[in-house]
């Protein structure tokens, strides 16, 4: 899978990172509070699934719930995002063309 098809699976991951073991239902409505609009549930299950199946997150069962936390990879992905997205916006291009790779 690709890191991230789509801004809502980036968002997911950012999501669950700020939150501590969110359940789908806490994950879903953070996001929806963030986007001031409501996200249909077979899309945002299905990017959480995607995103479990990438490895990206993991999932575990409570009681009824399923529980989320990003994993490692997750976490190197979102970190890698975020220095892509800051050296965007102060205009130094990205860090691969700095390094001339």
């Amino acid at each position: 899978m690709r890191w991230l098809q789509s801004g809502l699976r980036r968002d997911i991951c950012v999501i669950v990172a700020g939150l501590d073991d969110p359940t789908g239902q806490q994950a879903k409505a953070a996001l929806e509070r963030h986007y001031d609009d409501r996200i249909k549930p077979k899309t945002f299950h299905g990017a959480l699934a995607a995103l479990v199946d990438g490895g990206f997150l993991s999932r575990a069962q409570d009681g009824l719930a399923d529980r989320y936390a990003l994993t490692e990879a997750g976490r190197r992905r979102l970190l890698d995002h975020h220095a892509w997205v800051e050296s965007q916006i102060e205009g130094r291009g990205t860090p691969d063309e700095e390094s001339g790779e």
